[in-house]
């Protein structure tokens, strides 16, 4: 007789301790994931290593969950955690794997059934959600498996359902034939990194989301880096940035401790300038480690370096200033006044600020002001790109040749030099590129869909995030000669369905407007692995998004986001309504009368 136990909704608990750590749904807290400085060589965090097999006792529900964070750790001995939690009669059903081969499949868990049999095991059904495969190298990439369930086995560990049962705990019978990591797991047990690696050009550096289990001692951490760079960037990555000389590889181990490390590289080329690059790529790889480095190539020192004083010189990103912010109210951009932020006049002459549906406002690296606006044209379901650029107020403006019956919000294409300033908008479901004197270009996408509805791009101008065919991408940017070019797009998974709008929010995460059953914000990491409620009361779907993102250049609180639904803008930290009074330099309103809405915020940084 097989009798079904309750659904299981400590697994629902689970996923949104997963993706908000105990914050309400609606709170404006953000969650960064990013750790503080490392701690003493050769001490490892709580809560770094994964729950043994008997720590659950004989609770289904707790067993379940650690199973699925057994493989947490370091590679070489995940086959060996998992399997201790699997009966010995079917321990042969993992076929061991070593090194880089070992791959887990991250899952986010969704409704779990347990149904006890009548020999006394448990069946267990798990519904999942592939998200990826979390490789040796710390990368997640696609997931490759298509299961949207799992079922397996449990039996308690003691002989002859003796009085130990509790203390024995259990085993899992015919358990799938992956290494399965849930989302949770993921959270706790790694530690999120970001390496660096340097555009085509080489004039910037360029963000790669890596995972490192939080097990592996911090003494070993520089070692860790050093080999995920000269494996070489995320494969969605590799259209926009360069690698290590080819052949490139670590001499023995990194060694170090007390603030200073040692770097031996056989590494072909003589190139000083190459040289000096690396440095700083290991420099800024190695997030907040205080300390001296010695890079040696083949067993040659160059000079020591201070790891905090080359994260100062030359500056991750060129702009350093506190964000401003802007809106739209009756067709006129203003700025948009809060206590205690910035906030200047509008740096474009007025001749030319009417007629605008929304727009975008950037500093180039010789301060000039880029301007990027969609206007009406010959009536007002029609559009254009009015582009202008150039010293602060903008005077002379471009219009795009043709009009339009759909344009998205422009986004620029941050450069760290004084090249014209180019740009992506999507008009009429396709994507373009612009430039300063508003001339559009198509930009081919291999996609399933040829409906775009949306583009960001991040602050380092190589990587952009994209709507299609109402699924969320990321992609990589060449900005090679005068054009754009942009990688396969990898589709991230997510909880959310239907996305609408998208900004990024930090350099390896994104600001996502979509639908959990009703409409709401999620933050979403770069690889789709990690999210964390924003908002989820919305009310009304959102058409508009825009963020300031959180950089390591920037000292200065961020990681605020507006947006615009059913025609009211909003802000975010502390989340309220952007009220007209918000809005600076606006005719009074005559009594009686309604005052219109701000719509289409943005930020000028």
């Amino acid at each position: 007789m097989r009798r079904p136990t309750l659904l299981l909704g400590a697994f629902g608990a689970l996923v949104m301790l997963g993706a908000g750590c105990g914050i309400p749904a609606a709170s404006d807290v953000r969650v960064d994931g990013k750790g503080g400085a490392a701690t003493e060589a050769g001490v490892i965090s709580r809560g770094s290593e994964p729950p043994t097999r008997t720590a659950s006792g004989s609770v289904n529900e707790a067993f379940v969950r650690n199973f699925l964070s057994a493989a947490a750790g370091e590679p070489d001995r995940a086959y060996e955690r998992v399997k201790a939690f699997v009966a010995p009669e079917d321990k042969i059903r993992l076929q061991d794997k070593k090194g880089s081969e070992v791959a887990l499949n991250v899952v986010r868990l969704g409704e779990a059934v347990y149904t006890l049999n009548s020999d006394s095991t448990t069946t267990v059904k798990i519904a999942v959600q592939q998200i990826g495969v979390l490789r040796a190298d710390g990368t997640l990439a696609p997931p490759v498996a298509t299961e949207t369930e799992y079922e397996f086995g449990l039996r308690s560990a003691s002989f002859n359902g003796g009085i130990n049962d509790d203390r024995a705990g259990l085993y899992v019978i015919n358990p799938p034939n992956v290494l399965l990591l849930s989302d949770t797991a993921l959270r706790q047990y790694y530690q999120e990194e970001t390496i660096y690696f340097w555009s085509s050009d080489r004039t910037r550096l360029v963000p790669d989301q890596r995972y490192r289990p939080q097990a592996v001692p911090v003494e070993r951490r520089v070692n860790e880096v050093v080999k995920w760079l000269v494996g070489g960037p995320s494969d969605w990555l590799r259209p926009a940035v360069v690698g290590l000389p080819d052949r490139t590889e670590l001499i023995n181990n990194a060694t170090g401790g007390n603030g200073r490390w040692e770097v031996n590289l056989d590494m072909s080329g003589d190139d000083q300038n190459g040289i000096d690059q690396l440095i700083t790529q290991i420099a800024w790889s190695l997030g907040d480690l205080t300390g001296q480095l010695e890079l040696k190539i083949r067993n040659n020192a160059q000079p020591v370096v201070d790891l905090g004083e080359r994260r100062d010189t030359p500056a991750l990103y060129p702009h350093t200033a506190s964000p401003q912010r802007y809106g739209v109210y009756d067709g006129v951009i203003h700025p948009l006044d809060f206590d205690g932020e910035p906030s200047g006049p509008v740096p474009l002459v007025p001749e030319a600020n009417h007629n605008v549906v929304s727009a975008s406002l950037g500093l180039a690296k010789d301060r000039r002001i880029l301007a990027a606006m969609v206007v009406t044209g010959s009536s007002k379901t029609r559009y254009r790109l009015a582009v202008g650029t150039g010293a602060d107020p903008v005077s002379v403006f471009n219009r795009s040749g043709a009009e339009y019956s759909s344009i998205s919000r422009p986004v620029w294409l941050r450069a760290v030099d004084s090249r014209p300033g180019r740009g992506l908008v999507v008009a009429d479901g396709q994507l373009y590129r612009f430039d300063e004197t508003a001339r559009m270009y198509p930009v081919p996408l291999n996609l399933p869909s040829a409906g775009v509805t949306a583009v960001a791009a991040a602050l380092d101008g190589q990587r952009v995030a994209l709507i299609a065919g109402g699924r969320l991408y990321v992609a990589a940017v060449n900005l090679d000669g005068a054009g754009v070019s942009i990688g396969p797009p990898r589709e991230l998974v997510t909880s959310l369905t239907n996305p609408t709008a998208v900004d990024w929010g930090a350099e390896d995460q994104l600001v996502v407007a979509g639908s959990v059953g009703q409409p709401a914000i999620y933050e979403v990491s770069v690889d789709g692995a990690l999210e964390t409620p924003l908002r989820t009361d919305l009310g009304a779907k959102v058409n508009h998004l825009t963020a300031y993102p959180t950089n390591r250049s920037v000292r200065v609180p961020s990681g605020a986001y507006m947006y615009e639904a059913n025609g009211v803008a909003y802000r975010s930290s502390p989340f309220e309504r952007i009220e007209p009074g918000r809005v600076r330099d606006i005719a009074p309103v005559p009594a009686g009368v309604r005052p219109s809405n701000p719509t289409a915020p943005f930020f000028l940084y």
